[in-house]
């Protein structure tokens, strides 16, 4: 944001009305600016990322097994509706609030100071996301080098980290079916996943999460790697990640199609698209089936976590981020789908050389991208092959997200200091990065995916709804939506419809604290596998979820001790925009915003506004609504 620093040299006779932007200057006004925040250099670059940013992990290992589980095709009622209720509203909310101000998830409070806590909260979630993130990302690339042989490590049983119970697909293939029947599958273990337990995590090395062992440097190697390649990617912010996912964003749906085309040519895949995709409508009339799909959808598209509001901060004024809205939500859903589909004729094809059930070979998370699917890879021609473009998939699309969880950070902490970090960007990411890689060493220990498990599950759980139902409360309600609106109307030339009014009023809210209340009644500790958590460290990870909640509160204590005059001046100050809040630019400061411009003192202020630019915009014509809407209020007070 340009800082305006006037200085009185002289005593100017002619009017400030009368002066030309240059005259003034002259007259007595010294400009110093911070280092530019930046933009984004290419009219793709901004769509691309949030898409790359929406479209992650959990599209491939998440969604698909919450569809199966939930009624299979049934489960995209739900989804389609919550995506309507809660998806759209709020990922339109935080894109508008970003675009509008050119500010990040800290500084953007200046919509009402007394809520800066929910950007700080914002800010330790996607901190605490970022460290296990990129672990997970290290484990992507330990096997997508383990890939470059001609032989799988994991094809087969007898290397030094099998045990007795290993039991290769390829001897259940060749029995005959007498022998198949007396396999018991609850008392053998895929090599496939004796790789990953005992090869990769060495986990038999520990014995639970407080006794993590010795670090594995060849996945503390991988995750240094991880921590390099996303420093080097962001190194120069936006212009230098906006060109990134030119790539990242775009292959992934390169490599997914060509793994869905190989899935539905093998024999079986329709066993996997059909108990992918069977409806059960009787799952509909169950309050589960509801709740996972709106999980499904706040997860997937990143609200609250201030990567959409970092994001929209580096457009111009009047992007269309009302068309964008609907491409990227809309996108993210189809490409959830269209994963479904990769996953499950694979699936499919697995269950049919196994002879088992499809719900035998299904799985979630890790165990789908670790375990099942590569597993999978092994019983097709090619495997090194098709495992290499499965992997490099993944690592696409977790480099898409880890991005923007760090340029979030960066923004965030930037904008606060801008005269101190901006001009030293690239040494402030480089110790960032340098710290988080510190604080995820010890998920790269032995027992270190007990860390991992405990992160995921309490890092951004309550945490992260009681930030979203915060911000979306704040603005509708305490700002106000009429006003929002109006905010809206200046960027798009258009005020949002009734649709998107009353989901931020009502709806939304409404179906996040329902989701809310879900999650703690329905509360179960973690475990992982048949590991159950000790009390100290479920305590550690309810502490983890409620230090991003404290921040709140914390925050409106030092909004009003900020301020003067007695406990209820205090508070409604507190509670009021800033002087200060509005567009970035001067030349964007129209209507209302333009009184807090040098030479604003008129009562007309647009007309100072079209003395210094010039003209009126079609977009500007928003603006001198809002200054006839602002005199008839006037008038009727009198």
């Amino acid at each position: 944001m340009k800082k305006l620093q006037v200085k009185h040299l002289q005593e100017s006779t002619t009017p400030v009305l009368l002066l030309s932007p240059s005259d003034q200057i002259d007259e007595g006004f010294e400009l110093e600016y911070p280092v530019d925040r930046g933009n984004w250099t290419g009219k793709l670059d901004f769509l691309l990322s949030c898409i790359g940013y929406c479209v992650g992990l959990g599209n491939v290992w998440r969604f698909p097994y919450r569809a199966y589980t939930n009624g299979g095709g049934a489960f995209l009622v739900p989804y389609f509706i919550m995506l309507g209720i809660c998806g759209i509203p709020i990922f339109f909310l935080e894109l508008s609030l970003g675009q509008f101000s050119s500010l990040g998830p800290l500084a953007v409070w200046k919509i009402s100071p007394f809520f800066k806590g929910v950007g700080a909260g914002m800010i330790i979630i996607v901190s605490l996301v970022a460290i296990y993130y990129n672990v997970i990302i290290a484990y992507v690339l330990f096997y997508l080098f383990a890939s470059l042989t001609s032989d799988l490590p994991w094809q087969h049983c007898g290397n030094w980290w099998n045990t007795d119970l290993c039991l290769d697909h390829h001897v259940i293939k060749g029995k005959n079916a007498t022998m198949q029947k007396h396999i018991s599958f609850n008392t053998t273990v895929s090599p496939t996943e004796e790789y990953w337990s005992r090869y990769v995590l060495h986990i038999q090395g520990s014995s639970g999460i407080g006794d993590p062992g010795s670090i594995r440097w060849n996945l503390c190697l991988c995750l240094l790697l991880a921590w390099i390649i996303v420093y080097l990617c962001i190194l120069k912010g936006v212009k230098s990640s906006g060109k990134v996912v030119y790539f990242t964003a775009t292959f992934p749906y390169i490599i997914l199609v060509m793994l869905l085309i190989r899935g539905v040519t093998l024999e079986g895949a329709w066993k996997g698209i059909k108990f992918y995709l069977t409806p059960e409508f009787k799952h509909l009339l169950t309050s589960k089936v509801w709740i996972e799909a709106a999980l499904q959808i706040f997860y997937s598209l990143g609200v609250g976590f201030g990567g959409l509001l970092t994001f929209a901060s580096y457009n111009t004024f009047h992007q269309n981020i009302y068309r964008d809205t609907f491409i990227v939500t809309l996108g993210n859903a189809l490409t959830s789908i269209l994963a479904g589909f990769a996953i499950f004729s694979v699936l499919g094809y697995m269950s049919h050389e196994l002879d088992v059930p499809v719900d035998q070979v299904a799985k979630a998370g890790p165990g789908l991208a670790f375990v099942v699917y590569p597993q999978a890879m092994t019983m097709l021609p090619l495997a090194p092959f098709w495992s290499f473009l499965f992997f490099f998939m993944l690592l696409t699309l977790g480099l898409d997200s880890q991005f923007a969880f760090l340029e979030t950070i960066v923004t965030a902490i930037s904008d606060e200091f801008p005269y101190y970090l901006r001009p030293k960007k690239a040494f402030f990411s480089a110790c960032l990065c340098i710290s988080m890689f510190l604080m995820g060493l010890i998920m790269t220990t032995e027992g270190g995916m007990y860390w991992l498990v405990l992160f995921d599950d309490y890092s951004a759980g309550f945490g992260l709804m009681i930030v979203v139902i915060c911000s979306c409360i704040t603005v509708s309600h305490i700002y106000g939506v009429k006003r929002f609106c109006r905010d809206i109307k200046m960027m798009l030339g258009f005020e949002p419809g009734m649709y998107f009014k009353t989901c931020w009023i009502f709806l939304s809210p409404a179906a996040m604290m329902a989701l809310l209340a879900y999650s703690i009644i329905r509360y179960e500790p973690s475990e992982y596998g048949s590991y159950k958590y000790p009390a100290w460290s479920e305590n550690l990870g309810i502490l983890m979820g409620l230090v991003s909640c404290a921040m709140i509160p914390a925050g409106m204590v030092i909004a009003v001790c900020k301020e003067e005059g007695t406990l209820l001046q205090r508070l409604k100050q507190a509670i009021r925009p800033t002087l200060d809040w509005g567009p970035a630019l001067e030349e964007n400061r129209t209507g209302i915003y333009v009184n807090t411009l040098p030479g604003s003192q008129s009562p007309k202020p647009l007309i100072v506004h079209m003395k210094n630019y010039g003209g009126i915009t079609s977009y500007e014509n928003a603006a001198l609504d809002v200054d006839r809407e602002l005199e008839m209020e006037e008038e009727v007070m009198m």
